[in-house]
């Protein structure tokens, strides 16, 4: 391969065409993700059967159902670090031994303490995985192909709820109890490490941003790998500019407001968006005539179908018209959504259209925050960012199921239409933020200081 004097490797992989091991990629990005949408949904296919053995409360189910999220909040934030700092590849098999560890003894657990403890060490693993699978994504795919890419990557998590939800309602939970579902994603976690551990190469964007003593050799490595001609050194640093700091994220005025922006208006939304991913099933389940497990668990099928959908949708129309306008139209229908959710209705194939109309937007408003943070937040603190964002909407993941177990507690168990409305008043504080947020490069931001 020729060699490009003092290039830049991510601008290389920006503008050629995409070869095949960079689609390799992107599909196992997007394997990881659904991974990630069946390890936490588990808990929610699992819920019925959890609450009739163990004769569980709806406050006291809410906080275990919390559990997995709170650790993803630290995950996000501790192993997103990690990724800058240590390589996107190293973190994501160091949170998948993780996340195998924790579904693995969570099926073992004998009681409600035991299981959230193991299902918060599940959520340290799947946090930190996000943080890295996001920054993968982006600095792997062209400029041309990053939008739908993105699309694809973070409709990978509800497509994980749908074939979690297929496999648990016709195979696990009518054959097994609801300990199956969290030792099956033991297996296949621990499946995907391999995998990961042959096929996915560091990013050069990591190599180009951290700088090691044998940078151009590892850059081109990965650049070989897909496709792409060599560098022969990286481009210069100048002498006087300011050394790029993690913390540039809080610290620049030019990042930190995108960071503050994203990090309150994921929160916000995550806390419309996981009412329906941990409690649907629960309230089906429990809405009168009442439903099996396995019959209500269909519908978080349903919901994920629609959130891959709506992300899906998204992508196109991010590729149109970018990224805000389409993500506040997906915020504002979110709110409406699960307003219709909360109607409550008499057959199961209501509650179904129902929980996809609710996903269909939800997820189609996520796929536009995590496009925000790719193109947002700079390579040398990619990972940091997004995991800073994550890690305070996971504050809003984690206090959503607490949140709608103690509306219904204070409101009444028959008071869903209230109760859905309220919790989807977090969609539209998203909006007003998203509205606010500067759309600007993050490379472009910090060279520019530079």
């Amino acid at each position: 391969m020729t060699q490009a004097q003092g290039s830049d490797p991510q601008q290389i992989i920006d503008d050629a065409p995409m070869n095949w091991r960079q689609y390799v990629v992107v599909l196992l990005m997007v394997l990881l993700n659904a991974l990630d949408g069946f390890d936490v949904l588990s808990s929610a296919f699992a819920s019925p059967g959890i609450a009739k053995e163990w004769g569980v409360a709806r406050e006291a189910l809410g906080v275990m159902l919390s559990a997995e999220l709170v650790g993803m909040g630290f995950g996000s934030v501790i192993l997103g670090g990690m990724a800058d700092t240590r390589g996107r590849k190293p973190t994501m098999l160091v949170c998948l031994a993780i996340m195998a560890v924790g579904m693995y003894f969570a099926h073992a657990a004998d009681g409600l303490t035991e299981l959230s403890v193991w299902r918060f060490i599940t959520g340290l693993g799947i946090g930190g995985m996000l943080t890295s699978t996001n920054a993968v994504t982006a600095e792997c795919t062209s400029t041309s192909g990053r939008s739908l890419s993105m699309a694809i990557y973070v409709i990978g998590y509800p497509l994980g709820g749908v074939i979690g939800g297929i496999v648990a309602q016709t195979w696990l939970l009518p054959n097994f109890d609801w300990r199956a579902v969290f030792l099956f994603g033991a297996v296949v976690t621990a499946v995907m490490i391999p995998l990961v551990a042959l096929l996915v190469p560091e990013t050069p964007a990591f190599f180009s941003a951290t700088r090691p003593a044998d940078a151009v050799a590892r850059i081109n490595r990965s650049l070989a790998a897909f496709g792409k001609a060599a560098i022969a050194a990286l481009p210069a640093v100048v002498a006087d500019a300011p050394k790029p700091k993690l913390l540039d994220i809080l610290s620049n005025p030019r990042l930190r407001p995108v960071t503050l922006l994203l990090a309150f208006g994921y929160m916000f939304h995550t806390i419309t968006f996981y009412f329906i991913l941990k409690w649907a099933v629960k309230i089906v389940s429990d809405y009168p005539p009442g439903y099996a497990p396995p019959l209500a668990a269909s519908v978080l099928t349903y919901a994920n179908i629609g959130g891959a959908l709506g992300g899906l949708l998204l992508g196109f129309l991010m590729k149109r018209w970018d990224i805000k306008l389409p993500t506040v139209i997906m915020l504002f229908l979110a709110l409406v959504g699960v307003s219709l959710f909360g109607l409550g209705y008499d057959s199961i194939g209501a509650w179904r259209a129902a929980a996809f109309t609710a996903m269909f937007f939800g997820n189609g408003a996520v796929v536009g925050f995590y496009a925000a943070f790719a193109k947002g937040f700079p390579a040398f603190a990619r990972a940091t960012g997004t995991g800073f964002v994550l890690g305070v909407g996971r504050l809003g993941a984690a206090g959503s199921p607490i949140i709608a177990g103690y509306l219904f507690k204070l409101f009444g168990a028959d008071q869903l239409l209230l109760v859905s409305f309220c919790m989807g008043l977090g969609s539209l504080a998203a909006l007003v933020l998203f509205l606010l947020l500067p759309m600007r490069d993050g490379d472009s931001e910090m060279a520019a200081r530079g």
